[in-house]
């Protein structure tokens, strides 16, 4: 792929990953009905809010660069797809779970299986969330050094399917929601930029890591 992908590119790869997901997330729906969807929420508009940060080592290769991503969203989704462009991806963790919003204890509900190809530019999970800005953790490995220019500025598309009361899938989508370039890097000329403009005053970098100032 080439790294100067046009926008119209970037949509097709986006709209692919995300239609590959929502087909695995009817494969595992079955009988299954969301117990935690609550009555009038639409969740096309489900609000999701994160970051990127500097990963924990990998303790199989030390030179390899880690990267984490944090999110938390309002109402429960059953899969997400991250699109990474520009930036190939070596590695991810296959099993992601989510933590309290204090971020401190793993929510045993919540739990996804993810998958991607490498290297590749995304990778796509399925799994449980209940939502409740419950902190949704993750790794992935790149090529190049986090801090470097252009930097890494994940976009993430959010899914939940469900079955009616009736036997019906049902299906909503929200995002693209932007991740933002790396916390903890030095400054520069491209600071607070991000991909998808944001309303005066917003922030999509608001999940801070435990203990971090605000």
């Amino acid at each position: 792929m080439n790294i100067a992908a046009t926008s119209l590119r970037r949509t097709a790869v986006i709209a692919l990953a995300v239609a590959l997901l929502l087909g695995g997330l009817f494969v595992l729906l079955g009988n299954q009905s969301n117990s935690a969807a609550v009555a009038g929420v639409n969740d096309n508009q489900n609000n999701c809010k994160g970051h990127i940060e500097k990963g924990d080592p990998d303790p199989n290769d030390a030179t390899a660069v880690t990267v984490k991503y944090v999110f938390a969203c309002s109402n429960p989704i059953t899969g997400y797809a991250l699109f990474y462009d520009g930036h190939p991806i070596q590695s991810i963790d296959t099993e992601v779970f989510a933590l309290d919003p204090a971020g401190k204890d793993v929510v045993p509900t919540d739990s996804f299986s993810c998958n991607g190809q490498f290297p590749g530019y995304g990778e796509n999970c399925v799994g449980t969330y209940s939502g409740n800005w419950n902190r949704i953790e993750g790794q992935l490995s790149i090529d190049t050094k986090l801090c470097d220019e252009p930097r890494l500025d994940p976009i993430l598309t959010v899914v939940n399917a469900t079955v009616n009361a009736k036997g019906a899938a049902v299906q909503a989508m929200a995002g693209p929601f932007d991740l933002g370039r790396p916390h903890g890097c030095p400054k520069s000329k491209y600071g607070g930029k991000t991909k998808i403009p944001q309303d005066k005053g917003g922030d999509t970098t608001v999940i801070q890591p435990v203990g971090s100032p605000t």
